[in-house]
């Protein structure tokens, strides 16, 4: 028989040879899962990278191909051939003018004519201190392609406009019967390219075109537009100067960095610096033969990172279940085999007893250790619920946050109003004081003290703006209250003042002669006013009559709540799409698109609807419908009835 002490350690022994195998099976099993779901991963986006590359590219081959008749037609009008033959002997306003009509027709960035020498004769921008009239586009290939008797294409940045364009060119024949022909003059058309990027900007990828030398000139990443993807040598740079095809730009490097290469054309990447470093990506390239052109889509790898955790952590969780399966059948058996020999030795004498004792009490350990087993998770699941409650409030916080700053970013845009407002009482401050220390000087304290009086009125009426910004930007609380509408279409009339008068609109009130209550919270209800009048001052800017009109209809259980402008109305493709987060129609810089959004979630927080349509007349219409209340004597009777309660 071994000796115990030897047995112990035995056991010990296969114990810790168990648990090594267990962990090195259960790491084994999670890296393998891991590994199969990153690859299953990869393929599902790169198929999704394969499908948005194609329709991309057909979008772009689209823009571009749809204008490549333009110079071809320009150049048979009678018109230009006239002014071609002769163009010191004529005005070239009235083909500027017409040249400028085709521009705006067809969407195009420019139009202009070259003589055979490459000087422009006349041009769409004649009016635009750029004007491309007077310059010599020798250099350009779209030039020489024509001049040769072709269709010219060319793309580049504009030397004069600096915008980046695509440039079609058609020659311009006076007589091309005579056997030794060539043209006379070349028209040509620039397409700007910018309109393509921002359809890029909605996509969940980056997107970029380059050329034969690998320069970015294209891309939905603005930091990555006219850079390299690889550094350029300096026979490159020299070939690109000598078309300032890039003007002067300098044209660095984008800092991509391969980190493994999946296929001829797909494979996973970084960025040493710049907007995208420190993020991988799968880059999905694709040739466009046509343009001489390479597409390129930057896919974030996320999903696959996602994809991988989760099916290691679903393997580790299987595995896990398995092994306590097993230990728990091993244990179950154990303790049969236990009970048996007990049953055994209970026919001995005491030492058999003591054994007995011995299994007994390694019973209990093992509860006790399996208790604080169970402890312990019940502190990780409190713990876990405390800090999705602490997520929860933090959520609350970041929204309310997000209304303050969409309040503040209001008041950047009154900034120059509220300037007027302020400038004018300040001038006449200053008037006033300088002629009341005259009247000092001459001892006339009565108009000195008069003068005074003014400075004291001006003074106040400033505090009076300044209570407005005070009021408009302070915080909303969470008590809802009785609240009168006409008294928050006031207060954000005041706000506007400024504007108003500039743009001399004229406001119409429809609403009752009594005061119109509703049940909310007065500060969030004049920011959603004040956001909807923003907007509709901002799309009377071009108005010839601008009229906003501001209207209230009550029912006995709800009051609607009116704001419309007579301006240009809401595209209907966008009228589904305009209480979207961060969908905006204004230029790039005007705007985040939250004004709405946010507007939206406050009305729905106030237990009411916030719609947007268009008027018949034309014109924009949103439409508040809020709970109706009986005002302040509802609001005590309220408080008195939860007293009484409580």
């Amino acid at each position: 028989m071994p000796h115990p002490a030897t047995a112990s350690k035995h056991r010990r022994l296969a114990r810790l040879l168990l648990w090594g195998l267990g962990l090195a099976g259960l790491a084994l099993c999670m890296w393998q899962t891991a590994q199969v779901a990153r690859e299953q991963a990869l393929q599902s986006l790169r198929q999704d990278a394969e499908n948005e590359l194609r329709l991309s590219a057909a979008g772009l081959t689209g823009h571009l191909s749809r204008h490549d008749y333009l110079p071809e037609v320009l150049a048979t009008r009678e018109t230009v051939k006239r002014f071609l033959a002769s163009p010191d002997s004529q005005d070239p306003m009235p083909l500027n003018r017409l040249l400028d009509r085709f521009r705006a027709t067809a969407g195009v960035s420019d139009i202009y004519l070259l003589d055979r020498d490459a000087n422009t004769l006349a041009a769409s921008n004649w009016h635009r201190p750029d004007t491309f009239i007077g310059q010599n586009y020798r250099y350009r290939r779209y030039y020489q392609e024509a001049i040769a008797g072709r269709n010219g294409r060319f793309f580049g940045l504009g030397v004069q406009s600096r915008e980046r364009g695509y440039y079609f060119s058609a020659p311009v024949w006076l007589d091309e019967t005579a056997p030794d022909a060539r043209p006379d003059g070349v028209m040509v058309v620039k397409v700007l390219l910018t309109a393509v990027e921002g359809s890029w900007a909605e996509q969940d990828a980056e997107l970029l075109v380059t050329d034969r030398d690998g320069v970015v000139f294209l891309a939905s990443q603005p930091a990555l537009r006219l850079t390299a993807l690889e550094p350029l040598g300096e026979a490159q740079r020299v070939t690109l100067r000598a078309s300032r095809r890039y003007a002067d730009e300098p044209l660095p490097p984008t800092g991509l960095r391969p980190l493994e290469h999946r296929d001829e054309r797909t494979r996973l990447v970084t960025f040493a610096r710049g907007p995208l470093a420190g993020q991988h990506y799968l880059s999905l390239t694709r040739p466009m033969p046509a343009f001489d052109w390479q597409m390129h889509i930057l896919k974030p790898l996320t999903p696959v990172s996602s994809a991988q955790w989760v099916s290691a952590s679903l393997a580790g969780g299987f595995y896990g279940l398995m092994v306590l399966g097993g230990g728990i059948g091993w244990q179950r058996l154990r303790l049969r085999r236990e009970r048996e020999r007990f049953a055994e030795r209970e026919r001995f004498a005491e030492r058999e007893r003591l054994t007995l004792a011995r299994a007994r009490d390694e019973l209990e350990r093992n509860v006790a250790n399996r208790t604080r087993d169970l402890v312990a998770t019940n502190r990780r699941l409190s713990d876990e619920i405390e800090e999705r409650r602490r997520a929860e409030q933090s959520l609350r916080e970041t929204r309310d946050e997000l209304v303050q700053a969409a309040k503040l970013a209001v008041l950047g845009q009154l900034a120059a109003g509220i300037n007027h407002e302020l400038n004018q009482p300040l001038a006449a401050i200053r008037a006033y004081a300088e002629n009341a220390r005259a009247f000092i000087a001459r001892s006339r304290a009565e108009s000195a003290d008069a003068n005074l009086g003014q400075i004291v009125e001006l003074t106040e009426r400033m505090a009076e703006i300044s209570a407005q910004l005070r009021q408009f930007s302070r915080k909303s609380g969470d008590t809802l209250t009785a609240v009168s509408v006409q008294s928050c279409f006031d207060y954000a009339l005041r706000l506007f003042q400024a504007r108003l008068n500039e743009g001399e609109i004229t406001i119409e009130r429809r609403w009752p002669e009594t005061t119109a209550w509703v049940r909310a919270d007065p500060v969030r209800l004049e920011q959603v006013l004040v956001n909807l009048i923003g907007n509709a001052l901002q799309a009377l800017a071009e108005s010839p009559s601008p009229c906003l009109t501001l209207a209230i209809e009550t029912t006995p259980e709800r009051v609607s709540i009116e704001v419309a402008d007579n301006g240009p109305g809401i595209p209907e493709d966008h009228l589904a799409r305009i209480f979207e987060p961060f969908f905006t129609t204004k230029s790039t810089g005007s705007g985040l698109g939250l004004g709405l959004s946010i507007s939206g979630r406050i009305i729905d927080d106030l237990g009411g609807r916030l719609e947007a349509r268009n008027a018949p007349g034309g014109g924009a219409r949103f439409t508040i419908t809020l709970p109706r209340d009986t005002g302040p004597d509802g609001d005590r009777a309220r408080t008195k009835e939860q007293s009484h309660h409580a």
